[in-house]
């Protein structure tokens, strides 16, 4: 029987980094992964959206060619191609991912593993022993009472991602991440696209000014936006699906559709593992209990990423499988404060953001300041034509910490590096507004809506009590 320091199941951004960061400090590690290494993120989520989103951009620069000057006539937009080439995005990051878990002197079984005891596991009629076992299997998504996912009309973003053509007419049920980038996704080559969202925001896990900008910016672009709308089944004749909504302000309506993506969140993988009778511990939804360390309440045996229900991130995945390594190594850790997280969304305007929205800073019982700039006074916004947007800082009125910054408009996230040391820092308006950013760049923004909290921004008209605050022009 094969025997080892540390086994872990799931080979996602989580497991894999795990498994890394395990192979580099000198323990005897396995990785199990019934399909390929990188789990849901590298094959069927974050990378290949992400390439597809790019050609997304390439097209929408296309249509407004006129606007740089360029004449374009005749052009055609091949989906599949850009399908095809996302899979190669992924068979190129996935077999890195390989070379670099082997080349850490990991072991991987390409199976599904489940608990068999304290510190044993079976995969594939073979047993193994672990003296630490992290559960790293991650989470699929969750389905809606009413509608029937069949795979072919109403399907998932794992369906989505692989069909080769863009529906000429969708209906999206969830604005969350998914949802807005597929939207902003088949609307560019052409969709017919319709977004449903049973809470009244756009995104709404993110500050609502935000939501707000999103559903404005969307409809301009022909997407339409049904907020505080409820789904309350789907029907499916030959190719064409019949959605039933309904809602307060317009009662019950029927949206025809060629395709229904379902992306209303997710649900934690852990059918097969033997949970029950390993005696780990999961809370009312199905989620694994974990503590700051990520210990199960089972000793030996470790949890981390999606399965958790923390935070269902991949970056937030990758940190977690850090720390539950080097713990297990003897190793001082930092515990994480999910709060303070980085969090993106990848349509365009793009999303970015870290900390408290504006009122989860209310509820949290601080006195809240807060400054916001717009993207039409950054210098480097209006050079490049993308003006649309804002970034927000949400500050403790008592000592000018930034609790929370907010932010929307074309390739933001890039910004949310910065962002991440200001909250990992505890920073505060007036260090964030004394740093000298680079001319023209996005990140002048942030400094400007640090200076904003107390009215001391530079490239936005002063508020002023007498009369409402006007957003200005930069003067750059």
């Amino acid at each position: 029987m094969a025997a080892y320091d540390v086994a872990i199941i799931g080979g996602g951004p989580g497991g894999y980094v795990a498994a890394i960061r395990a192979g580099q400090l000198g323990l005897r590690t396995v990785l199990f992964e019934k399909e390929r290494v990188g789990g849901l993120c590298l094959n069927w989520g974050c990378i290949p959206s992400k390439a597809l989103l790019k050609n997304a951009d390439v097209v929408n620069y296309v249509k407004d060619a006129s606007k740089w000057g360029i004449a374009a006539k005749g052009v055609t937009f091949d989906f599949a191609s850009a399908i095809d080439r996302s899979r190669k995005v992924v068979d190129t990051l996935v077999s890195n991912v390989e070379q670099l878990v082997k080349a850490n002197g990991v072991d991987i079984v390409p199976a599904a593993a489940q608990l068999d005891g304290p510190g044993r596991l079976t995969a594939n009629g073979e047993s193994y022993e672990a003296k630490n076992i992290i559960i790293a299997t991650g989470a699929g998504n969750r389905a809606i009472p009413g509608v029937e996912l069949d795979g072919r009309v109403v399907i998932t973003s794992r369906e989505a991602l692989a069909r080769k053509d863009p529906p000429k007419r969708a209906v999206i049920i969830g604005a969350g991440p998914v949802g807005v980038e597929f939207g902003h996704l088949w609307a560019s080559y052409g969709s017919e696209v319709t977004i449903v969202e049973l809470l009244d925001t756009m995104v709404p896990l993110e500050d609502a000014d935000v939501g707000r900008q999103l559903k404005r910016s969307f409809e301009g672009r022909g997407i339409r936006c049904l907020t505080g709308t409820r789904v309350d089944g789907v029907k499916v004749d030959g190719d064409t699906a019949k959605v039933r909504v309904s809602s307060e302000k317009d009662g019950e309506s029927e949206l025809e559709a060629d395709a229904v993506l379902v992306a209303v969140g997710f649900l934690p993988s852990t059918a097969g593992l033997n949970l029950e009778s390993a005696g780990v511990e999961i809370d009312q939804r199905g989620w694994i209990t974990i503590d700051g360390q990520m210990r199960t309440n089972v000793p030996g045996i470790y949890a981390i990423g999606d399965t958790t229900g923390k935070l269902l991130l991949a970056h937030v995945a990758m940190a977690e499988g850090t720390i539950a390594v080097e713990h297990i190594a003897g190793k001082q850790v930092a515990e994480l404060d999910y709060i303070q997280m980085p969090r993106a969304t990848f349509s365009q305007p793009q999303i970015g953001s870290i900390g408290y929205t504006e009122q989860q800073a209310r509820d949290a019982g601080y006195l809240v300041k807060v400054g916001r700039f717009p993207m039409a006074a950054i210098g480097r916004s209006v050079a490049v034509g993308e003006t649309e947007g804002f970034i927000k800082v949400v500050a403790d009125e008592a000592t000018g910490q930034v609790l929370g910054i907010h932010m929307i408009g074309h390739d933001v996230v890039e910004l949310l590096g910065e962002a991440t040391m200001v909250a990992l820092l505890e920073a505060t308006t007036v260090e964030l507004g004394f740093a000298v950013h680079t001319h023209p760049t996005l990140s002048e923004g942030l400094k400007e809506a640090a200076l904003a909290v107390d009215g001391e921004a530079i490239h936005i008209a002063r508020r002023r009590a007498s009369r409402p605050a006007a957003e200005g022009v930069s003067a750059r």
